[in-house]
């Protein structure tokens, strides 16, 4: 079984570093969610049958949906160990990284060359009958609104991967009715309270 992600040291620089941030997520992503198929065949016991090659030939292929189904203690094990600690990291990291992004940046190194722009900004003249283009100006953006623009981004992507694994599991485990009417936001709210107490 795949062991969940680890939370990555929090500071403002890891998250300042969208190559480290973007990076851990993906990897994040691709060892649990990407892969979740295998991660649930990884919990089905082997055949008990030994393998005999004239079966192969003389059976027709069995459709996708005749699969054999996971166990719920199996599933919900996975879920309660891998699945659900992955999520929750990630969603601490974001988190983390969103209060960082609303924050004041004293460090933010650009600063200086963001006030030189708007001040030269501020001093050219336009005028648009000579050069239609000339009052086109965009300020440069801030770290921390790049770093806003991003969390966003990756929010709306985790929760479309949340919502894509959590079917996957919902497919292909036997319901014993603690995992089949959630969705993947609400199973895990459920893990996280169950998990406090």
């Amino acid at each position: 079984m795949s062991r969940p992600s680890s939370e990555p040291n929090l500071t403002p620089q890891f998250c300042f570093n969208q190559t480290a941030l973007r990076d851990f997520l993906r990897l994040s992503r691709a060892t649990i969610d990407d892969s979740i198929s295998q991660n649930l065949n990884a919990l089905l016991t082997p055949a008990r049958d030994p393998f005999d090659p004239t079966k192969v030939s003389s059976q027709p292929r069995n459709p996708p949906s005749s699969r054999r189904r996971i166990p719920a203690s199996r599933c919900q094990t996975f879920a309660n160990q891998v699945l659900f600690p992955s999520w929750q990291v990630r969603s601490d990291v974001l988190a983390y990284c969103a209060s960082v992004a609303t924050s004041p940046d004293p460090d933010d190194p650009d600063v200086l060359l963001r006030e030189v722009e708007n001040a030269k900004a501020r001093e050219r003249e336009v005028d648009e009958r000579l050069d239609p283009y000339s009052a086109r100006w965009s300020p440069r953006e801030a770290r921390t609104e790049m770093l806003a623009g991003l969390i966003r981004n990756e929010r709306m992507v985790e929760g479309i991967i949340r919502s894509r694994s959590w079917e996957v599991v919902k497919e292909r485990c036997e319901d014993d009715g603690k995992l089949g009417g959630l969705g993947a936001e609400e199973a895990l709210e459920k893990w996280r309270t169950q998990s406090k107490t």
